[in-house]
């Protein structure tokens, strides 16, 4: 099995190139097989080099890699041949209409434009005469004519697909400079690299039936077949780079601290499930689950505001994988955030793994250890109202100076002996518990709710903890 993702490098990532990916890449490990990586940069008006770069840059961030890579441009000799083998088998022909020189097939005012007669029947004769004298010309695919002809094929998500040849129009295969088109570059390719399976986006199912055309002009046996429906905005609209902007960008969550992993997750319940109910699934179960009997025929909606680009259950899902992966592969993204904030990191890998592993199930990305975590990395931070609120009932901050100087005196600062002297010290001031812990969490972490407070005292640590008491 060899599967392709062939991205034009004319735009960022968008969400719904990057589930096409991931959905190739996970049907190719589920088969054992190849995943290709092929960028399709024949259109060279559009293409840009700031594009391909942020493709490369969201796929590296998924994290799922590839086995095999092309360029297109770097195959347009291979594009020529089969074109002109298919012009040899009379299977195309040369269209010298002025009006279509650029190989645009929307030029026709009377109505949808199935073919020119004129050039169609051009003799062979004729033909060569003209281009041998250096006439432009458009070469185009001879659709078959013929009464009751058609074109079938089978697609693993929509199942059998047909189209009367009469409705198909005599497509462009190279322009009248000689480049390919699309149809044309894509179909060489997919033969030369011997995809099996071309698995991609909905609105490219009637432009199938063109390269069915085409593989079998060409003397190839066509891949299988398999449409993914679209991804659309709440309203309906299809999810597009120029109305929508950063929301359907990759780079987007990516830059609001999501996991690859749980981003992965999510793109991949986006028109498909594994019909048992799950929703949190690692990359391992993602590949065991998936078939293309779970995928959808109706589109997807990606739920997002103009207030919040963020679909709320991708927050859901990133805050499961967060609180649930090892701690070991959790720490070092946390470092690389930290870093990133301008945090400096201590030393001591294991204290900086607790302290990780202490806070995360309050936290959903990793943008929140910087923002939300920050008092536990570093010594500026502010104090929330409702925070504040916890340090100011008469009495409050004298206890917390007075449970200092207690700590200070721990020969092991754990969190048993912490809560014991935390106990000891409300007994004999006769208040209740409650209020110094409340008091402790709002001169700890600035928060007035997160994980247990003997944790908060062994996550910030023993020096962070007496000064915090001591000034509160």
């Amino acid at each position: 099995m060899r599967v392709r993702f062939a991205p034009s490098p004319t735009g960022y990532l968008h969400i719904g190139s990057a589930r096409t990916f991931i959905f190739n890449w996970l049907y190719a490990r589920h088969h054992g097989g190849t995943m290709i990586l092929r960028i399709d940069d024949t259109d060279l008006e559009r293409n840009t080099q700031q594009s391909l770069d942020s493709i490369f840059e969201g796929l590296k961030w998924l994290g799922l890699g590839w086995d095999e890579q092309y360029r297109q441009s770097d195959r347009l000799d291979l594009h020529r041949q089969m074109a002109n083998a298919i012009f040899e088998k009379g299977k195309a022909y040369r269209d010298f209409t002025p009006a279509h020189a650029a190989g645009d097939d929307k030029g026709h005012s009377d109505g949808p434009w199935l073919f020119n007669a004129g050039m169609r029947e051009l003799s062979p004769e004729e033909s060569d005469r003209r281009a041998a004298a250096g006439e432009p010309f458009v070469l185009r695919f001879r659709v078959p004519r013929e009464a009751g002809t058609s074109v079938s094929f089978e697609d693993h998500v929509f199942g059998t697909q047909t189209r009367q040849s009469a409705d198909i129009e005599d497509f462009a295969l190279l322009r009248s400079n000689g480049m390919p088109t699309y149809h044309m570059a894509s179909c060489a390719d997919d033969l030369d690299l011997k995809i099996t399976d071309i698995i991609r986006g909905q609105d490219h199912l009637s432009n199938t039936f063109k390269h069915v055309l085409i593989f079998e002009a060409a003397g190839g046996n066509a891949p299988k077949f398999a449409h993914l429906p679209l991804l659309t905005a709440p309203d309906g609209a299809k999810l597009s780079k120029r109305k929508h902007g950063p929301v359907v960008s990759v780079t987007t969550y990516r830059d609001a601290g999501f996991l690859p992993a749980a981003y992965v997750n999510f793109l991949c319940l986006l028109g498909w499930n594994p019909k048992d109910n799950r929703e949190q699934m690692s990359i391992p179960e993602l590949i065991e689950a998936f078939k293309f009997e779970g995928v959808n025929r109706a589109n997807a909606v990606v739920n997002f505001s103009e207030e919040d680009p963020i679909d709320p259950k991708a927050l859901w899902l990133n805050s499961q994988h967060l609180r649930t992966m090892a701690v070991s592969e959790l720490a070092p993204l946390v470092k690389a955030q930290l870093i990133t904030s301008g945090f400096e990191i201590p030393d001591d890998d294991a204290v900086f793994l607790q302290k990780v592993d202490i806070i995360r199930s309050r936290f959903s990305t990793l943008v929140d250890f910087p923002t939300r975590g920050r008092a536990y990395f570093s010594d500026h931070f502010e104090i929330q109202p409702e925070a504040m609120e916890k340090l100011n009932p008469p009495g409050a901050r004298e206890l917390l100076h007075e449970l200092g100087e207690r700590l200070l005196l721990l020969e092991e600062f754990s969190e048993t002996n912490i809560e014991a002297e935390l106990r000891k010290l409300a007994m004999e001031r006769q208040v209740k518990a409650g209020l110094i812990i409340n008091a402790a969490r709002a001169a700890l972490s600035g928060q007035p709710v997160g994980p247990s407070v003997f944790h908060v005292f062994t996550a910030v640590g023993r020096q962070r903890v007496l000064h915090r008491l001591r000034n509160a």
